[in-house]
């Protein structure tokens, strides 16, 4: 929240001023008229103390005793059971995340050295970001998942904004869609992430399933997938994982990728992807992003969530992406205005350190690759 104490444009801070109006104001009041303006319990309670409130706990108990305890996140409740465990020996099955020999949280060099460089920074301040973001980092990231030479780019066509990490950049983009898209359907592969389904429905969409994993070849069931897809209906939303799906990790190839864009195309399916592993599948950027930049290249649109919870190990940073190609530049900077009013009374607007760190290693050609290596 912005701080109500800093200086106005007149000089006077806003706190201080609107004290300074009220104190008139009930200055101006005889005892009499005053005393007929409280409320009834303060009016008939001249020592000035406070009465009980029946939302106080005085009136037989906490107003939220109906509440039920919640179960604990599938997920992340396995490292809530990992730290209340007391073995020597535990380990910790939950989350992904990058761990020394010994089983500690490591953070790479590569993100140290940039971590460094911007706290040696004395230019560097903690002003609020604009809605969308620190601008560096948008322009970055759309090019790391779309390639330096991607026409949308080119033709700015692309609207970035700078999210919570990948959950936060589905959530934004999920909001998006269910006040301007035509659509509130969105199919999702089966399996998939615990928290896509919670995360489209509590944002306004109807979530339905697609047949993706066979667990008989412990493969891709192109053919279940394709044919479910085909009778989605048309302009239905189709969530996409760019690689290392989780929590199979079995991907399309390249084919069955260009088999699955063109079905969507022929029926006006409109692609959401989420990429929270870019470089883990191959160890390349570039070929992690093949099925992302082939449905960009066809000229069709499409939304984009990227995390760099994964690839940069920045868990806690809480560092992402939505990117929306649309057809036109001029579509790509209505969407981009809509984006702000999501995000504007959902989080007002996101942290700069996560981000800087991302911008930092991005922008260093010298910078070693932080996938997979330290």
């Amino acid at each position: 929240m912005e701080d109500a104490n800093v200086r106005d444009s007149t000089g006077y801070r806003s706190a201080d001023r609107r004290l300074s109006t009220l104190g008139r104001h009930l200055g101006a009041l005889s005892p009499s008229s005053a005393a007929s303006r409280l409320p009834p319990m303060a009016s008939e309670n001249p020592t000035g103390t406070i009465a009980p409130s029946p939302t106080a706990g005085f009136y037989g108990g906490s107003v939220f005793a109906h509440v039920v305890q919640a179960p604990e996140d599938p997920i992340l409740g396995v490292t809530v059971a990992y730290n209340k465990d007391p073995s020597p020996v535990k380990v910790n099955l939950g989350v992904g995340a990058y761990r020394t020999e010994e089983g500690k949280p490591l953070v790479l060099n590569v993100v140290r050295r940039a971590e460094q460089m911007l706290v040696n920074d004395p230019s560097r301040v903690k002003e609020y970001l604009p809605i969308t973001g620190l601008a560096e980092f948008n322009k970055l990231s759309a090019k790391l998942i779309f390639g330096s030479d991607s026409p949308a780019i080119q033709e700015n066509r692309v609207a970035t904004v700078q999210c919570l990490s990948g959950t936060g950049s589905l959530r934004v983009g999920t909001e998006f869609l269910a006040r301007h898209y035509r659509e509130r359907t969105i199919y999702i592969p089966q399996p998939t992430w615990g928290n896509h389904p919670k995360v489209f429905t509590l944002g306004g969409l109807s979530v339905k399933t697609y047949r993706y994993y066979d667990p008989v070849t412990r493969g891709l069931n192109i053919q279940g997938l394709l044919e479910d897809l085909s009778s989605a209906p048309s302009g239905a939303i189709v969530l996409l994982h760019a690689c290392a799906h989780n929590p199979t990790g079995v991907d399309p190839t390249l084919d069955q990728w260009e088999q699955i864009r063109k079905l969507m195309r022929s029926k006006g399916l409109l692609p959401f992807f989420d990429s929270a592993y870019q470089g883990f599948a191959s160890g390349s950027l570039d070929a992690d992003a093949q099925s992302v930049r082939m449905f960009v290249a066809d000229g069709g649109e499409c939304l984009m969530a990227q995390s760099y919870a994964k690839n940069m190990g920045l868990y806690g940073e809480r560092v992402g992406a939505l990117s929306i190609v649309c057809r036109s530049a001029d579509v790509a900077v209505r969407v981009e205005s809509q984006l702000k009013l999501v995000i504007r009374p959902m989080y007002s607007n996101p942290p700069i350190h996560g981000a800087s760190i991302v911008a930092a290693i991005l922008k260093d050609r010298e910078a070693p690759s932080f996938v997979p290596s330290n």
